[in-house]
């Protein structure tokens, strides 16, 4: 008995020390440091820490260090890393769903990604919690554009060449066979290394992810087609996030989600400015033959609904996107809305 209260001060100090300390949650992103949006991340982890005292330290690792989106979701796995940011193809071995919005030829226009965005974005961070992960929001990424080092323009201009998708993104590897294409699959990594040994010899990137990237110094065209609807999103493991208290983890999702809602609005204007850029920098847009763009869409759309159908994506969620669609289409009088080059240079002027 007599030892008891020495035993009760010792708990009191350890439970003490554990708050010190903190919880730590480690995020790992493809990020580059000393981006813009590395500082973003940084400053939201610092204040995060701030306002819960020092009991939530968020250790971000960025530009990639922590490997491919497999190494890192390997990791978060087995508890070494407790969240990472993705992109849509990125976390799809996870939660196949999220590529919902990237699934190739979806989307015409920002105005069509904005229709549908407003009612489904909640659904599908919701969606998350059943494979145990918690986000924050989606934030826009832009259009990727078929980019080469020779013009582009018809099926037969790829007669040959090797075109870039990401490891693991079954949707865009179904979608260039549909196209009739020869998809090589390789992690973001080790892309540039790809365009440099000539292991590819077309890629597909937003503007500012081709710029931030450097790729844009490996290829002299740019395919003015939206082919694919890039987003980003930061995921903590539910398990990890529960260990905060419920005051900590309102804190944690206020700041993570203001974060992401400025990357989105931002991100739209930095990539307008981005596609301004290439082509100051010596790109040509090319613009493809109609006809063609026709065949392809119906080739892709069939390869996007037979992946739904196997149940690739949720079947219930692509029809209900694939129904608002229609629905804005019909609004629009059957017109996609803008997204042309004069587009993005009346966002990156302020005029609209």
């Amino acid at each position: 008995m007599s030892n008891l209260p020495r035993l009760l001060v010792l708990i009191a100090l350890a439970l003490v020390s554990v708050q010190v300390q903190g919880v730590q949650l480690k995020i790992a992103t493809l990020t580059p440091e000393g981006s813009g949006w590395m500082e973003a991340m940084r400053a939201g982890a610092k204040e995060i820490k701030q306002r819960t005292e020092g009991r939530v330290i968020i250790k971000l690792y960025g530009g990639g260090t922590q490997g491919s989106d497999k190494t890192v979701l390997r990791l978060m796995r087995v508890g070494k890393l407790q969240g990472a940011t993705f992109t849509g193809s990125g976390l799809v071995d996870r939660f196949p769903t999220i590529q919902l919005y990237s699934l190739p030829m979806v989307f015409r226009s920002l105005d069509e990604v904005d229709y549908v965005r407003e009612r489904m974005d909640d659904t599908l961070m919701e969606e998350m919690k059943s494979v145990g992960l918690i986000g924050f929001g989606i934030a826009e990424g832009g259009f990727a554009r078929m980019m080469s080092s020779s013009p582009v323009r018809e099926p037969d201009d790829l007669a040959g060449k090797k075109v870039w998708v990401p490891e693991g993104d079954t949707s865009s590897y179904d979608a260039m066979k549909a196209m009739g294409l020869s998809p090589v699959a390789l992690p973001l990594t080790d892309v540039m290394i790809g365009l440099q040994t000539g292991l590819i010899d077309v890629v597909t990137n937003s503007a500012v992810g081709a710029i931030v990237l450097q790729w844009h110094t490996r290829v002299k065209y740019v395919m003015q087609l939206p082919l694919v609807y890039i987003i980003g999103f930061l995921v903590i493991e539910e398990k990890a996030f529960d260990r905060l208290t419920p005051g900590d983890r309102e804190i944690v999702s206020e700041v993570m989600q203001r974060v992401y809602e400025e990357f989105d609005e931002s991100n739209r204007i930095d990539d307008a400015a981005a596609a301004k850029a290439l082509i100051e920098q010596g790109l040509v847009e090319i613009e493809p033959d109609q006809e063609h763009v026709a065949e392809w869409r119906k080739a892709v759309m069939e390869s996007n609904r037979a992946l739904a159908e196997k149940g690739e994506v949720d079947l219930g969620l692509f029809n209900r996107m694939m129904g608002y669609l229609e629905e804005y289409r019909a609004q629009q009088g059957g017109r996609a809305g803008p997204v042309d080059a004069g587009t993005a240079a009346a966002l990156v002027d302020g005029s609209e």
